[in-house]
């Protein structure tokens, strides 16, 4: 019996022989990645990061680390590792680094926009999934749009209703953001709704973010935001305002101000 065993063993061995290369591989990429940020580190950089995302006690950011890498190197990375399999995307998405949560997300914006819609609905599942690490308005907006917004095009978008009543700042930003997809494609409807429902949130990033998404309506139909505006101005929080009437005339800005 033991004579008949060896074989079975020995193929046992030998497939797991034949996998620890693709296992080692794997690993290699991953670290191979994170070699590169550090080798295009920038210390001085790394330095403005932690005060410009208030990393300090108390800030939005507290406790969030900086390499210092510039966006164009990252998008660079992300492109030449574009096929990273979703366990290492997982990793550097889950990185007490900031800028490995950045490329994660870079990486998975390139993954979305070549993928057929499977993929696209995985995606955007791991996106809802992991919003915990998605935790600084430049995470938000450059992934928001496409990963949540480009999703949910010409689909239900009661998920945005959602995220826009949470008590987490970072979910609320991702609900109005996300709808830049929708602005892309001169539909207006689902921005002005959130946006009508964040009209009394305290936060002054949710202001800046909805004043953001308002404008863009405005650079494509004028009309809607006034309309949108001679309805809520009044309410509106200032700086969402300020945002939103950026691209008006001065006696037009003045005329809404006053309105405040």
């Amino acid at each position: 019996m033991i004579l008949n065993r060896s074989p079975q063993r020995s193929r046992r061995e030998k497939k797991s022989l034949s996998l620890r290369p693709l296992r080692s591989s794997v690993q290699k990429k991953l670290d191979e990645i994170k070699r590169k940020l550090r080798e295009l580190a920038n210390p001085e950089r790394a330095k403005v990061s932690l005060r410009y995302f208030k990393t300090g006690p108390g800030g939005y950011g507290a406790g969030d680390l900086f390499l210092g890498n510039t966006v164009p190197d990252l998008r660079k990375l992300a492109g030449q590792y574009r096929d990273l399999n979703k366990k290492d995307i997982l990793e550097l998405l889950h990185s007490p680094i900031h800028e490995e949560r950045v490329l994660a997300l870079l990486i998975l914006n390139l993954q979305f926009k070549s993928g057929a819609e499977p993929k696209r609905k995985e995606i955007h599942r791991l996106y809802l999934n992991n919003m915990k690490s998605i935790n600084s308005w430049d995470l938000v907006d450059c992934s928001a749009p496409l990963l949540i917004g480009g999703y949910l095009l010409k689909k239900d978008t009661k998920i945005l209703d959602k995220l826009a009543a949470s008590n987490n700042l970072w979910e609320r930003r991702t609900a109005i953001i996300a709808t830049l997809a929708f602005i892309k494609q001169n539909e207006y409807g689902v921005t002005l709704r959130i946006a009508t429902r964040l009209l009394k949130d305290k936060e002054d990033l949710i202001h800046k973010g909805s004043g953001w998404m308002l404008r863009e309506v405005g650079n494509r139909a004028p009309e809607v935001l006034e309309a949108f505006l001679d309805k809520h101005a009044a309410i509106m929080p200032r700086t969402m305002l300020r945002y939103a009437i950026e691209k008006f005339n001065e006696p037009k800005r003045k005329a809404y101000l006053l309105k405040r």
